[in-house]
């Protein structure tokens, strides 16, 4: 009789070890390239999740990617099909929102004035001022429709490019993901956009830093501005000072604006800013770029919802003058 109490002790000793190992977390990373960028992610959970992030990032790829021929995005631009799928449904609702509220800023129907200038997946030219205005005449986004599911154009010319805007939904998904798998300590890294929750491996908010810009293209230096303190919420930079050369004596940026069609190469350097979700953080980050430095100042200086850092070149000495709104301040770690 105890030779099976002993027994059954023991099976209830060792199935008790099966569980509290199954429920034991440990950080876990995950990085790669995708979308000719890289990605870090990490994350506490009780299992390697690296297959659930390698589906997101296809399925996101396969859905909006401009450069993946076989997308639906490309189909869409193609004019081969007018069906939309979850995706770009979202992204396009969340333009449409940010588009109003930047004041046309912010438009993912720009791409074939950056295809223009020789910034997109087509090479190009420096373009006329006759080339421009013909292409604006089918560029906006009020040019688009959702009808349901379907997707409607006022010219087949039309292009969709969610690219300043896709990374940032794909940190939100991966997040999403993470949370509905257990974990609550996670930061997760797409070609610096960023999306954080929790803590890290040594108990703090997670450490996030923003360049400094530079005039080298390589992308390889990184300088330091300040670096953010987030336990929560998002951060994105946009900036016109890795992918710009130089055009008859004048610097051409690939931010472009589409009032104009012209490209955007000014005074304001960068921008970073923080929000509730990274989608919104990235295409901010796009539109306030497109808006310059003085319109983005005023704007963010009456928000309280999202956090604004913008870097500029003094227009006398050149120097660089860095300025945030009060959300933003609170979120730099002082240490």
């Amino acid at each position: 009789m105890r030779r099976y109490v002993a027994i059954i002790v023991a099976l209830a000793v060792a199935i008790a070890m099966l569980y509290c190992s199954r429920d034991r977390k440990r950080f876990y990373t995950s990085e790669g390239v995708v979308w000719t960028t890289e990605y870090h992610i990490t994350y506490e959970a009780s299992q390697d999740l690296s297959d659930s992030i390698q589906l997101i990032l296809g399925n996101i790829d396969i859905s909006v990617s401009p450069y993946n021929k076989a997308s639906l995005i490309t189909a869409l631009n193609e004019n081969k099909t007018r069906l939309v799928d979850a995706y770009i449904k979202r992204l396009l609702e969340a333009s449409v929102q940010i588009h109003r509220e930047s004041g046309g800023a912010y438009d993912p129907t720009v791409m074939p004035l950056v295809n223009a200038w020789g910034f997109g997946y087509k090479s190009g030219q420096m373009p006329t001022r006759a080339q421009l205005d013909s292409i604006l005449a089918f560029v906006g986004l009020d040019k688009v429709a959702l009808h349901g599911d379907s997707l409607s154009k006022q010219d087949p010319r039309v292009m969709l490019d969610f690219s300043s805007i896709a990374k940032g939904m794909a940190c939100d998904e991966i997040g999403r993901m993470l949370e509905r798998n257990g974990a609550r300590n996670w930061l997760v890294e797409i070609g610096g956009e960023v999306m954080a929750s929790g803590v890290n491996k040594r108990g703090t908010a997670w450490q996030v830093s923003v360049d400094m810009p530079t005039d080298e293209q390589d992308g390889v230096s990184h300088e330091s501005a300040m670096t953010l303190a987030l336990d929560s919420g998002a951060v994105a930079t946009s900036g016109n000072y890795r992918k710009w050369r130089m055009e008859g004596g004048n610097k051409v940026s690939h931010i472009i604006d589409p009032h104009t069609g012209d490209s955007r190469a000014g005074t304001l350097l960068s921008v970073t800013v923080i929000a509730g979700d990274c989608m919104s953080a990235d295409a901010w980050a796009t539109a306030c770029m497109v808006m310059g430095d003085s319109t983005t100042r005023a704007m963010m200086e009456r928000r309280s919802d999202l956090g604004v850092m913008t870097i500029a070149a003094d227009t006398v000495t050149g120097a660089l003058v860095v300025w945030s709104n009060a959300p933003f301040a609170q979120k730099i770690n002082s240490k």
